[in-house]
């Protein structure tokens, strides 16, 4: 069965590569990436190593991207990696390890001293040199606020002048945290906002922001990420927002916020790992942003 598939690298530049590879995601984990095409298509710094049958079926995948991150202040160049799926009837094959392993070299050849990603099969990565980072939201009241006169807008992503504002916000965006937050990431922020529906993206225009945020069970407003050329405090994002909110859970460490809650762990479906630092080169607690996940 080996013998008649072909080993492909940086395929994204053919439609029908890519579609392919959104076949691939739909038929393993139930999602569509091709809502990328939506948003101007995949991540450019992409590179994807899939293996391809007779019939032009992508049968195993596993992509490398550029994801820069904050860190503790400082900008660290890291890959990330996505998209590992194998088609059951070609699991057990070794070709899963075979594209790990080749996205890896093509990291370290290009670079990247610092690999990310997330996987409910943690113990798969440890062999790599990976290890799991522990995370956590933050949980506390919220401040007290007086609504301004000004009021948020939802944006509407089926609408491209919706599309257009968000991307160029996007474009522009700081960190959300100098703790540890990517320091781009438009497409996945752009993706995750259609997987979940439950997500509000509200536009503050007087801040100039995109704020990404959800209603727990309980009435406590959930704040999943923030967009902008600036970041404002807290009380100024719930002053603008007009959201009535007496408890506040924040999905991002909370060091540029003026406000800090209470820690409390996350047990997600994926861990979150990463290579190339040292123990002590993170500062917890942490939470990579919903709005991040890939």
């Amino acid at each position: 069965m080996l013998a008649e598939l072909t080993l492909r690298q940086d395929y994204f530049g053919d439609p029908f590569g890519f579609q392919a590879l959104t076949d691939l995601l739909k038929a393993v984990f139930g999602i569509d990436v091709g809502l990328l095409q939506r948003f101007g298509g995949p991540d450019p710094s992409s590179m994807p190593f899939g293996y391809f049958d007779r019939a032009g079926r992508c049968v195993a995948n596993f992509s490398a991207f550029s994801m820069p991150l904050m860190i503790n202040g400082s900008l660290v160049m890291a890959a990330g990696y996505q998209s590992g799926a194998v088609l059951p009837e070609f699991r057990g094959q070794g070709l899963y390890r075979n594209l790990m392993q080749q996205a890896f070299a093509w990291a370290d050849a290009s670079g990247f001293s610092t690999g990310i990603l997330l996987t409910d099969k943690p113990s798969l990565y440890e062999a790599y040199g990976f290890r799991t980072l522990p995370q956590h939201r933050f949980h506390g009241p919220a401040p007290d606020v007086q609504p301004m006169g000004t009021q948020s807008r939802q944006l509407d992503l089926n609408h491209a002048a919706d599309i257009a504002i968000l991307s160029e916000i996007l474009d522009r965006r700081q960190p959300v945290s100098n703790r540890f937050a990517v320091v781009r990431q438009k497409e996945m922020f752009l993706l995750n906002s259609v997987f979940d529906p439950a997500i509000t993206l509200s536009l503050l225009p007087d801040l100039g922001i995109v704020i990404a945020w959800k209603r727990g069970d309980d009435g406590r407003l959930l704040l999943l990420d923030i967009a902008g050329p600036a970041l404002p405090t807290m009380t100024e994002i719930l002053s603008h927002l007009n959201q009535p909110a007496d408890r506040i859970e924040v999905h991002f460490p909370t060091d540029r916020l003026g406000w800090e809650g209470t820690p409390m762990a996350y047990q997600g479906n994926c861990a979150l790992m990463i290579s190339g630092l040292a123990q002590d080169a993170v500062q917890l607690p942490l939470m990579l942003s919903p709005m991040a996940d890939f």
